[in-house]
């Protein structure tokens, strides 16, 4: 196997922990994370005992010009938004500064951040508003907030809940066999840690979605989650009958602090979604994201490369045949208590555009619905524009 291919094998294998491919270690506080050797390919080692063939000095330049213009996107499963996105990516921003970027088939958002964090090669992620959260919640991982920041928040991904037409209330799942689609997903983090808001202990169990729904037509589950933009298309393909639809999701308890309030309706769903009422539910936003490395090193010039491309190219997105959920990023938008990519930063303040639209920060829209303490729970998504009306008074 050549030192390429064991590379990118290295890459694709799932993370285990901080020995598995970290990316350099924490560097004493005065000192910068060391740049990881550029990868130069390599002839195969020779079937005879002998000295490698020597590399002449194109192929030297070669190599350090490939290394020094490519950076490595991990997204999520194929067909899913995150590997679209990243495809997307790749072909808009392909040849611009001679950049290359280079898609790599992820798990999602859970996995991502891990993968971000240690995993050599990885520059871009695609994770959530609460992935830093799951990593300060991991014991083992060391101020997380320091090695990753935020290029772009980018769109929001909701909460679905399939179940049978008896299960009315989502409390009824309580003690109930769940599945939060495969371990390391971004369904499996932030759909467990939304159920944990609501207060509400499952039997959380972790298969893949279409394996998930054959269960639940079985029997075997009963009811399979998805945190993923919508209309997810495995949902969307689903033929429930009469026997399943999407079950609603309230607005309250410690979900509160974290996330949004969203909806689900009939032209999203038209198999699962009730025509006329919309199917309240919650949501967590996608970043994109870049592990910190410091100013000046190689791997910082190459996101910082990427940064210019992208955030000059962004017109290119919103044409088709790209994904449509590129029109519902604002690259302005901030996200509290997440560092921004200095280079990201940097090109934004240099703009002559109006200031950020900063993001809804965790526990605004609470404070906002505590304010209306008239207003029941049934109309609080009906609330949310007004919300954003409220934010932006308080911000002038």
């Amino acid at each position: 196997m050549t030192r390429r291919a064991a590379l990118w094998l290295a890459l694709l294998l799932p993370w285990t922990g901080p020995e598995a491919g970290a990316q350099p270690a924490d560097p004493p506080p005065a000192a910068a994370p060391a740049p990881a050797r550029p990868v130069r390919a390599t002839s195969p080692k020779p079937r005879v005992q002998g000295s490698a063939p020597r590399e002449s000095a194109e192929d030297v330049a070669l190599g350090s010009h490939l290394n020094a213009n490519t950076v490595a996107v991990i997204s999520g499963t194929p067909g899913g938004t995150y590997f679209r996105m990243a495809s997307d990516l790749a072909f808009v921003l392909d040849g611009v500064n001679d950049l290359r970027v280079l898609p790599v088939m992820g798990k999602g958002a859970g996995q991502n951040a891990y993968d971000l964090r240690y995993l050599r090669g990885i520059d871009i992620a695609f994770v959530r508003t609460d992935s830093l959260d799951q990593l300060r919640r991991d014991k083992r991982v060391g101020n997380a907030q320091s090695h990753i920041a935020y290029i772009a928040r980018l769109f929001n991904d909701e909460l679905h809940v399939v179940a049978p037409r008896e299960i009315t209330d989502i409390r009824q799942l309580a003690g109930r066999k769940v599945s939060f689609d495969v371990r390391g997903s971004g369904t499996d983090v932030s759909g467990r840690a939304m159920f944990a808001g609501l207060g509400l202990t499952v039997d959380a169990v972790n298969v893949d979605q279409p394996a998930a729904l054959a269960m639940l037509e079985r029997g075997e589950i009963a009811a399979m989650v998805s945190v993923a933009a919508k209309p997810v298309a495995v949902l969307a393909e689903f033929q429930p009958g009469d026997r399943f639809h999407l079950v609603d999701v309230p607005f309250a308890g410690g979900v509160t602090e974290s996330y949004m309030p969203a909806e689900l309706t009939h032209a999203d769903y038209p198999l699962l979604a009730p025509e006329g009422n919309a199917v309240r539910t919650l949501a967590v936003g996608t970043i994109l994201a870049a592990y910190n490395w410091p100013k000046g090193s190689e791997r910082y010039s190459r996101i910082a490369r990427f940064v210019d491309a992208f955030f000059s190219r962004y017109d290119a997105f919103l044409k088709a045949p790209r994904h449509p959920k590129w029109r519902e990023v604002n690259l302005t938008a901030e996200v509290a208590d997440w560092p921004r990519f200095p280079a990201a930063k940097d090109w934004l303040e240099h703009r002559s555009d109006p200031a950020p639209r900063v993001a809804a920060a965790p526990g605004e829209v609470a404070q906002f619905l505590a304010q209306r303490r008239n207003a029941g729970e049934v109309d609080r998504d009906q609330l949310y524009q007004e919300f954003l009306k409220w934010r932006d008074g308080r911000g002038r």
